[in-house]
């Protein structure tokens, strides 16, 4: 007859080992039938004794290792046990259904949906790592979890209305990514899915009306941007420097190579795949530019000059950044700043190409990469290498009379 006592945890930490080559239990005096046994190496388990259905005798069944489980779980779990077999189930039966019912949880939970379409539709993509990262970064923290057909408009509401109070235009870029992985995962039909939760979602309902923008920085937000910009450590201040010296797009910029940049010629040749419309773009590099490429270390991994991860992959934490960028120039301008967004830097730079004199409308356009007219895209095939790099050069210039506060160099501009 094994003695029975109030266990507690003291008495239980305070056990003894049994005997070389034998084991002792001692049933606990608060829940019927459960005990704790103690082997000769001084391991410890809870353990229920009782007749589990279809067995005609009692048995011993582990409920869990003392330190793995508490006494008080092993108690709960016992009760619960104890019940089951009341109702004439097995407990390893009802336990192993709830395991798989929780296996299918997972596999049909919004994260392992976001995997699937990441893994499907993404690695063919010139923005697939951007996406996956805001996919991970905005929508699995709140969603992962929840099953996918549990995820209803107002939670897409919710978030993309929550995102809008600061940032519209990335609002509409999230709105137009959920709407996007729910599309596909209908068309995929093994998600149990047959209506999306952003169906009758707008965005100029959720966001606003849509405006086209016309936001540039003045000089003070330029100067407080480049300063700003020097005091973030790693890529990211070198390539907001980088944006507004040369006018690129940001994923142009963020993707830039190693292998498209001739230090010597100062030429940066950006690929066909990777331009907007689709033709290589030259991009004369001014003393400035070439400066800042020369301050960056060549990652051993890979090509891509701007990385965090030794040149393997380009950086991509646009938002996480920008919201340093933002508190940087805040402190640099000891005032209000009015919300901007990246592509604003480029228009930034080519309103300040048009103050510059002797350069041609033309040439501006094709300094930022923008395509030539039709009839010049057909008779003209001149390069137009030399007057870009005048217009770079002479607003490398400009920037860095706005950036030293030399009025006598610069032309006011207002955003």
């Amino acid at each position: 007859m094994n003695p029975r006592k109030i266990l507690t945890d003291r008495g239980c930490k305070a056990l003894k080992a049994a005997k070389p080559g034998a084991r002792y239990e001692i049933m606990d005096g608060v829940v019927p039938n459960m005990a704790i046994r103690v082997t000769d190496s001084g391991a410890k388990s809870f353990v229920l004794v009782a007749r589990f259905p279809g067995s005609d005798n009692p048995t011993r069944r582990a409920l869990g290792s003392y330190g793995a489980i508490t006494l008080d779980s092993a108690r709960d779990m016992a009760r619960q046990w104890l019940d089951d077999i009341r109702h004439g189930i097995d407990p390893a039966e009802r336990q192993a259904r709830e395991r798989a019912e929780e296996q299918r949880k997972r596999l049909n939970s919004f994260a392992a949906m976001c995997e699937d379409f990441i893994r499907d539709k993404l690695p063919s993509e010139k923005r697939g790592k951007e996406i996956e990262l805001t996919i991970h970064r905005e929508l699995l923290p709140k969603w992962g979890d929840l099953p996918v057909t549990a995820i209803t408009e107002s939670h897409v509401r919710d978030l993309v209305k929550a995102k809008a109070r600061d940032y519209e235009a990335m609002a509409r870029n999230l709105l137009a990514l959920i709407r996007r992985i729910f599309n596909w995962a209908i068309d995929q039909r093994a998600y149990g899915l047959e209506h999306s939760p952003c169906a009758r979602l707008k965005p100029n309902k959720l966001v606003g009306e849509q405006e086209a923008r016309t936001r540039i920085l003045c000089n003070l937000e330029m100067r407080a941007l480049w300063r700003a910009a020097e005091a973030i450590s790693g890529p990211y201040g070198k390539f907001y420097q980088m944006l507004l010296l040369t006018g690129q797009r940001r994923n142009e910029v963020a993707g830039a190579r190693w292998s498209e940049i001739d230090l010597k010629e100062k030429l940066w040749t950006i690929p066909a795949e990777r331009m907007k419309a689709g033709a290589a773009h030259e991009v004369p590099l001014s003393p400035d530019a070439i400066s800042i490429l020369k301050s960056l270390p060549r990652g051993k991994g890979g090509d891509f000059v701007f990385s965090q991860s030794d040149g393997v992959r380009p950086i991509a934490r646009f938002s996480a950044e920008k919201e340093k960028l933002d508190k940087a120039m805040k402190k640099e301008l000891g005032s209000k700043l009015d919300a901007f967004v990246v592509h604003d830097i480029r228009r930034t730079m080519r309103t300040g190409l048009s103050a510059i004199p002797n350069v041609t409308d033309l040439v501006r356009e094709l300094v930022i990469g923008h395509t030539k007219p039709e009839l010049h895209k057909v008779y003209d095939q001149h390069a137009y290498q030399d007057e870009k790099r005048h217009a770079l050069d002479a607003w490398a210039k400009r920037l860095r009379g706005i950036v030293a506060g030399d009025s006598s160099n610069v032309v006011q501009m207002r955003g």
